[in-house]
């Protein structure tokens, strides 16, 4: 496969986006690719009674090479990547997705979930080697018919602007095509 040319090997953060089942962990994926080392950090809740879960999960343990190292961050994603050895060379972190973090702290007033997105750009802006952070889209369909639902939409939004804001690249990927969204758009003001 012919991925973007983006001079992976040199430390930066991608964002790739885009609905559900459009391709962007595979996209993601190749974004790495050409990495000897990968750590994959897979944010959400194993949800062990839930099937179709478990499904998706087992496609994506099937597409990822055996050498890639998994952490399962939980809610934990910071400490997770605070946890990566920052001594090995050619080494890209692919963390899928940003839903889970977002989902795993909606019970977080205000104040206390500004001091963790806080904490985890600082972390994402400190570490010293390419980051691809997947973020689901959710906002393009049906507004949420409950109150967290719409916090949840609302959080993972303006999270995902905050690190494009930050990020040296940003896909959308929608029905298996990638955009390149730094070279086709412009920062809305």
């Amino acid at each position: 496969m012919v991925v973007a040319e983006t001079h992976l090997h040199r430390p930066k953060l991608i964002l790739v986006t885009g609905p559900s089942r459009s391709g962007k962990s595979r996209w993601a994926e190749s974004l790495v690719s050409d990495f000897k080392n990968v750590t994959y950090v897979a944010t959400s809740p194993t949800r062990a009674d839930d099937e179709d879960w478990q499904q998706r999960i087992q496609l994506h343990r099937n597409r990822r090479p055996p050498h890639w190292t998994v952490l399962e961050s939980g809610p934990q994603l910071t400490q997770a990547l605070d946890q990566i050895d920052s001594s090995e060379q050619d080494h890209a972190v692919l963390i899928d997705a940003l839903g889970g973090f977002v989902a795993a702290h909606l019970d977080q007033d205000n104040q206390n979930w500004q001091q963790l997105t806080d904490q985890l750009s600082d972390c994402l802006t400190s570490i010293e080697r390419t980051v691809v952070l997947v973020v689901e889209e959710t906002g393009w369909g049906v507004v949420p018919p409950t109150a967290i639902g719409g916090l949840f939409r609302d959080r993972l939004g303006q999270l995902g602007q905050r690190f494009n804001a930050q990020a040296d690249e940003s896909w959308l990927v929608v029905q298996g095509r990638a955009l390149n969204l730094h070279q086709l758009g412009f920062p809305v003001p």
